[in-house]
């Protein structure tokens, strides 16, 4: 199987909503129709879709999302730089930049549809952090 892209579609009656923000965060809209929206990040680098709940042609099971269960990682160069875009852009940050003992610089927020979101940068984690976890 050889793959064109990968996306997650997010099932949510706020379509228009949900476009917007994205389009905030610099995707763009590949395909739009009143049951459903596809963007993209700038080079191709993410796809996402969201999809009406009543979509005449929705495949059986995904019901309207609860907003629980799933989070968007989108890791960046700079999470610094990307956080301080993300409030200057007025997006509802939550959870604020933070240097995780794990190995991230880290910040969230949720999108209209519930998603959320986890901006990222893989950072040297705190000494022996995952020395516990390491198999033996």
């Amino acid at each position: 199987m050889r793959f064109v892209d990968r996306y997650p579609i997010i099932v949510t009656p706020r379509l228009g909503e949900c476009r917007d923000f994205w389009l905030g965060l610099k995707f763009e809209v590949v395909f739009e129709a009143s049951w459903f929206v596809l963007l993209q990040a700038e080079g191709e680098s993410a796809t996402l879709a969201f999809m009406h709940p009543d979509h005449p042609s929705a495949p059986p099971g995904p019901e309207t999302f609860s907003g629980k269960g799933m989070c968007l990682e989108l890791q960046v160069e700079d999470a610094a730089a990307a956080c301080d875009e993300a409030l200057a852009a007025g997006l509802p940050v939550t959870y604020p930049l933070t240097r995780e003992p794990f190995g991230q610089l880290r910040f969230g927020f949720h999108d209209p549809s519930g998603l959320w979101v986890d901006v990222v940068e893989q950072v040297e984690p705190a000494e022996g952090f995952w020395d516990p976890y390491m198999a033996a």
